[in-house]
Parts: structure tokens; C-alpha cells; sequence
């Protein structure tokens, strides 16, 4: 779910997908043309995708770049033989599998080209990030913002925590909230693509009198300890560790302050709010009300049928998870599991086109490696949490005011599998504050979408739907008193 996420960020389906994980030295070339700065994409290769980012860096004429592959928690790797000679950007990645070969032809704010790894082809492709103003940029340059913003840091047992605290004009006390983001390793902006959806909501709130605490998340940015080997059940004791910060200070009311969670994190508000008088509200951003199991089932098909897929892989795709979520659940059949993805990886191989196959060099090597990497990702201590968590469990303890917003067209966290459960728990918890809405035309970023589809993310207009923001902010309004 995106950490959902995040994104295609952040979906939690099962495509192969090719190990780009390295360590490199830094390298150097002839830039004759701007490129400076960080470019967002994915390596498209045997109908599978992987996201990348890579950030350019020119010092008179030397280019050097990193990358970063948030799927696979590999943050500012360096990349060697960087060479731009307009159009032609090259770059190269020594990986585990083998040299990553990035050969591209850049026309503007977009880049594509091959990429090929271990006998492996495929192509790839960048775009500018910010190439389009996102709301978040709206303060024209040099004008300072109407705001405080101060950089934090805060402690859960030996994990750290480094985030940015906005505060609204005047001594206060202000109202709060802390931000807590989706599946995967995520920066305190949320950022996906060239969006901030996490510094677009903070901005609008603290513009409203609402002072907003958001982090990046362990391993990330400025934060210690390692996103990978934590559960949901971590980041709520992180997400509290923010409210307990927000409570020593006199500049915040300590009897209004609320956790804001999209995807996973509302999950985590949920958590957190059963477990701490602290919390005085909280708002669930496309948030679950059933296991991640059943969360799986159906985006894996959604999302599937959105791209085209036939029946028959839709089932067979069910079939696979069905098998990995048993083996989770019992610790027993793994090798029947390795036996079956090796098969349905071959006969994904076996349907290519000819010239697709003849790049493939060893193919029981890019077979192996391929299922060798899905089962490290489902026998991870967060992926067994969460297929086997029940949000319910939470969502029956919540006795504190309650938004969830849900979009229409989400692929990711279909509201019709989501709202009724949420509903029904909140009423059994004898929750009589609870305010659950549907927001028209929207996907799982709460940005307005055609189709809903995680392939969209990358292109489509960075602007959230006006209901989104304003149903937000009215509402924790309301619960103080009068609003922001």
C-alpha cells in the first residue's frame, strides 16, 4: 500500500521484478547541456516495473549521479561512467546480478532509453521531477512563507527521528497533528513522482492555524533504524514518540492533537489511537478496514484488470498469492511456493517475443535470482504483519473523533471493500464522532483520475481535488471549536 506505498510506490503486488541492489563508485563526464537535479521513472523490462530515481549532480563539467530504487530500500547509490554528450545520457550501476546498463536519449524534461543487467533488456525511462509546479511551490521565490518551519528530531527507544514541525503565526497554543506515511521507505514529504502530498497538506493546514509534524521514516533522510525490518505495529510507537514531542512544547495544545495517516499510516493512526489518551483525533487517508490479505486479493485484481489482464491471469494470479499467504500463516510449503513461482516466472518467459528471449543469456540464473527476491519480500517481519493484521482490532477501541476519507477511483484501497468494515467497527467501539466520506473521481493519492490505475501516477497533474483539502481542514476546525 503504498509506503501503499505506496504508488505503483508502493503497491504490495507480486511481479517479478529485476534485484538492482549495489554498491558503486562515484564517476564523472562532460555535461554540455542543464540536467542537473533529480529525475523520476522506472525500468520497464519482462512487462514488470521498478521505480527509480536519480539525481544528477554537475560541477563545472563533471557529472556525477546517485539512484535510488525505493522498492527495494536502496537510498543514494552511486552510479559509475556517468556520461552526458546531448542527447545521449549514459550511466552504469555494479550490481549483485551484474553491471545495470542505462543507455538514454534526452529530448527536454524526459529521458528514455535500454537498460540491460545479467544478460537482461528492457527499457527505461525519466522525467524532470517538478517539471510541473505542484501546489506545495505556490509561494513564488523569495517570498517567505506566512509560517514557522523548524527542523525536529525526536526518539523511539534507539530508533531517531528527523522531521519538520510547521507552526502557524502567533504564540499559540495551536492545534496539531502528526503525518504518518504509507508502505515502503518514505521521505516526510510523502514524495512519489515529483509530489509532496504530505508538505502540500502541511502547508494548507498550518495556513489554517494547524500545526503539522511530519517525518521521514526510519532509514530515510534524517531518521536512524531500518524501515525493512519493522511492522505497523513500530511506526505507531513512532508515530506516538512525535505526539509525546508535540506535548512538551508550550507553543502546542496538548488537548488537540491528532495523527493524519494515508494508506498504511492510517492504519498506524488507528493503532496508535487505541493506545494512547493522547491522541485526540485522528484522519484516515484511504485507510483499511480488513488484512492486508484480503487488501491484496483485490488490489492485485483491480489493478491487473485495469491493465488488461486476461481471466485466466487474474486466477492465476490469485492462485499464486494464496500460496505465499498459506506458507506465511503456517511457515510450511515454502518449497512448494519456490516450485510454483519458478514455474509461472518460465512461463512468463516462455510467452515473450523472440527477441526479448535472446536477451535473457541464463535463464535458470534470472529465474532463480527473480524468485529468490519474492520470497525474502514475503518472508519480511512487515509483510507477515500485515497479511495477517485485522485494522478492525483498532478500529473497535477508537473512542476519539474520526475522519476517513476514501477515494472513488482507488485501486490500491477499493472503498468498496474498505468502508463498510471501518464503518461497522467504529459503531461496535460506540464511537459516535465518525464522519466517512467518498471523494468523487479520485485514486489512491486523492488526485482527480480517469481510471484510478498506479500507472497514472507518474504523468497526471500533481494537484489534489479541492474537496479533499477543504473536508480536511473543515473538520478538525469543527472539533476545536470553530474554524481554522
Amino acid at each position: 500500500m503504498d509506503r501503499t506505498t505506496q504508488s505503483r510506490r508502493r503497491q504490495r503486488t507480486w511481479p517479478t521484478l529485476l534485484v538492482v541492489m549495489a554498491h558503486a563508485l562515484a564517476g564523472g563526464a562532460q555535461a554540455q547541456e542543464p540536467i542537473a537535479g533529480k529525475w523520476e521513472g522506472a525500468i520497464e523490462i519482462l512487462g514488470q516495473t521498478l521505480d527509480i530515481i536519480v539525481a544528477f549532480d554537475r560541477v563545472d563539467t563533471a557529472v556525477s549521479a546517485k539512484i535510488d530504487i525505493p522498492q527495494q530500500n536502496a537510498f543514494g547509490l552511486p552510479l559509475t561512467a556517468v556520461r552526458v554528450d546531448p542527447p545521449v545520457v549514459h550511466f552504469e550501476l555494479p550490481a549483485g546480478p551484474g553491471l545495470a546498463v542505462f543507455d538514454g536519449r534526452q529530448d527536454g524534461e524526459r529521458i528514455d532509453g535500454s537498460f540491460t543487467q545479467a544478460g537482461v533488456s528492457g527499457t527505461f525511462w525519466l522525467g524532470r521531477a517538478g517539471a510541473e509546479p505542484a501546489p506545495s511551490e505556490a509561494t513564488p521565490a523569495g517570498e517567505p512563507l506566512p509560517y514557522l518551519e523548524e527542523e525536529v528530531r525526536f526518539a523511539n527507544g534507539e530508533v531517531t527521528l528527523a522531521g519538520t514541525l510547521s507552526l502557524p503565526e502567533g504564540g499559540g497554543p495551536h492545534p496539531a497533528v502528526v503525518m504518518i506515511t504509507g508502505s515502503g521507505p518514505q521521505n516526510r514529504d510523502e514524495e512519489l513522482f515529483g509530489f509532496k502530498p504530505f508538505r502540500i497538506i502541511a502547508d494548507h493546514l498550518t495556513r489554517h492555524g494547524i500545526a503539522v509534524l511530519r517525518y521521514d521514516d526510519r532509514g530515510v533522510g534524517g531518521s536512524s533504524g531500518n524501515v525493512g525490518t519493522a511492522t505497523s505495529d513500530d511506526f505507531a510507537r513512532d508515530a506516538l514518540a512525535g505526539v509525546g514531542l508535540l506535548r512538551e512544547r508550550a507553543d502546542i495544545d496538548e488537548s488537540a492533537i491528532g495523527l493524519i495517516g494515508h494508506s498504511e499510516g492510517a492504519i498506524v493512526a488507528a493503532m496508535a489511537a487505541a493506545r494512547s489518551s493522547d491522541v485526540r483525533f485522528i484522519v484516515m487517508l484511504a485507510g483499511t478496514a480488513v488484512t492486508g490479505e484480503e487488501i491484496l486479493y483485490a488490489q492485485g485484481e483491480l489493478i491487473l484488470r485495469a491493465n488488461g489482464a486476461t481471466e485466466q491471469e487474474i486466477a492465476d494470479q490469485r492462485a499464486m498469492q494464496e500460496h505465499i499467504f498459506t506458507a506465511i500463516r503456517t511457515d510450511a510449503g515454502w518449497d512448494e511456493v519456490e516450485r510454483r513461482l519458478d514455474a509461472q516466472i518460465r512461463a512468463s518467459f516462455d510467452r515473450l517475443p523472440p527477441d526479448q528471449r535472446r536477451n535473457i543469456s541464463d535463464v535458470d540464473q534470472y529465474v532463480a535470482m527473480a524468485v529468490q527476491q519474492q520470497i525474502v519480500s514475503a518472508r519480511s517481519p512487515w509483510f507477515r504483519f500485515f497479511i495477517e493484521y485485522d485494522p478492525s482490532s483498532a478500529l473497535e477501541q477508537v473512542q476519539v473523533p474520526v475522519l476517513a476519507l476514501f477515494g472513488e477511483r482507488d485501486l490500491q484501497v477499493p472503498p468498496s471493500v474498505n468502508e463498510t468494515p471501518m464503518r461497522e467497527a467504529l459503531r461496535r467501539a460506540g464511537n459516535s464522532d465518525v464522519t466517512l466520506r467518498i471523494i468523487p473521481g479520485v485514486n489512491h493519492l486523492f488526485l482527480p483520475s480517469e481510471t484510478g490505475n498506479p500507472s497514472e501516477y507518474a504523468t497526471m497533474k500533481k494537484e489534489f481535488a479541492p474537496a479533499f483539502l477543504e473536508a480536511v481542514t473543515a473538520w478538525i476546525g469543527e472539533r476545536r471549536g470553530g474554524s481554522p
